[in-house]
């Protein structure tokens, strides 16, 4: 067989260029999907973009927006002397260079305790505490101190997997005022009591947190007490009920917009009976006991189970580590913002979460600006020349 005639002139680029366009192609193909990175890379490649699309069959997965009629309720402008104290509380925080501890954890401050420092952080334990401003600094230092002694940024989603197999506590959807849903499912409780029951329940606050929309600071707690099939008691127990509400209380106040609880049996009236007296007057007047949730959450975001139109399916293998996916990507793109606006005590959660709230480092830079403009030099008004005849002292008549 004859050798093939080698290409002519001008042919060999030709061919060469449909060579590396079929590799290209090829590549496309082969190649694994793209991983988010930054909050600049096109949106087909997140996580959020991804759970956007619409699928067959009951839900498995978060809900990453509120219908479109939900919105955050509008917060209340600070009166002058509101602004005093925060401005007071916010120096006091930024003179903080060292965490205590007495349990070997203090140090520096860390960045991610900075970035949690928000305006609207400060503000919220300023509420709880009535405006005092010594008293607010003295909680928000203890919470910071607890965070670092009860591991809240060392809880993994592996440690906590185990506690959530069977889905009695989901994060899924939004109520009418954009809060997140978290629901608690005691019926389906597939573990024994342990310190693990109680930082599983701080784990998924902390998770809603990161899926809170510009604007929100709270979230909606929904809880069906519709008794087990194993268990004829899965409500928790006396001590384990005050150590949660005291976590809530003090380490995340102003956090509950409202609590929907349905299905009450007899033993968990009871329960709450016993811990009223614990929970502050505020908090007792978001509970709703059997109220109709589809007044409160749109029933197109309810899931079925709570008497809402949505069919929602819990299997830990896809739902898990979705959600863990979900809120360590949300937890990026907010840390990024963070660091754009210049790493600031008391930078806005508006603007972290993507809200259209300017960063505080712009009114910081103005500021310095003003600060360091030169001063406009004052210039004389211009004095007439003296004449010969107005230096002359005038004649008395």
């Amino acid at each position: 067989m004859s050798a093939a005639a080698p290409p002519v002139s001008g042919e060999v680029p030709e061919l060469e260029k449909k060579l590396e366009d079929i590799k290209l192609e090829a590549d496309k193909i082969e190649a694994p999907p793209p991983t988010y990175t930054t909050p600049e890379h096109s949106k087909e490649t997140s996580v959020a973009a991804a759970l956007r699309e619409k699928k067959e069959g009951p839900l498995k997965t978060p809900i990453v927006d509120p219908v479109e009629s939900a919105i955050p309720t509008t917060t209340t402008e600070l009166t002058s002397e509101q602004e005093g104290k925060y401005e007071a509380l916010l120096e006091i925080v930024k003179s903080w260079k060292e965490i205590p501890s007495m349990k070997g954890k203090e140090g520096p401050i860390t960045e991610d305790e900075i970035m949690w420092l928000t305006r609207e952080c400060l503000l919220r334990y300023l509420r709880a505490t009535k405006w005092v401003t010594a008293e607010a600094a003295k909680r928000l230092l203890g919470t910071l101190t607890w965070r670092r002694e009860y591991g809240v940024a060392d809880l993994t989603g592996d440690h906590i997997s185990p506690e959530n197999e069977t889905g009695k506590q989901i994060i899924f959807g939004f109520d009418i005022e954009a809060r997140p849903c978290l629901y608690l499912n005691p019926g389906r409780q597939n573990t024994e009591p342990s310190p693990r029951q109680v930082q599983h329940l701080v784990f998924m606050v902390e998770r809603v947190v990161n899926l809170m929309v510009p604007g929100q600071e709270t979230l909606a707690l929904l809880i069906n007490f519709k008794s087990s099939k194993s268990r004829s008691n899965t409500a928790p127990g006396i001590g384990q009920g005050k150590e949660v509400l005291n976590i809530l209380q003090t380490h995340y106040p102003e956090r509950l917009g409202r609590a929907l609880i349905i299905n009450i049996p007899w033993v968990v009236t009871a329960f709450f009976k016993l811990i009223t007296p614990f929970i502050d007057p505020l908090t007792r007047q978001k509970l709703k006991f059997n109220d109709d949730m589809r007044q409160h959450v749109p029933p197109q975001q309810l899931w079925n189970e709570f008497h809402g139109d949505l069919e929602f399916e819990y299997d830990h293998e896809v739902y898990w580590p979705t959600l863990l996916k979900l809120c360590e990507e949300k937890h990026k793109e907010q840390y990024e913002r963070w660091v754009k606006g210049g790493r600031h005590y008391g930078e806005s959660e508006n603007y972290i979460k993507g809200g259209n709230a300017p960063s505080i480092g712009s009114k910081v830079a103005e500021a310095a600006q003003e600060k360091d403009a030169p001063v406009p030099a004052i210039v004389p008004e211009p004095v007439a020349e003296a004449t010969e005849a107005s230096a002359k002292p005038k004649e008395e008549a």
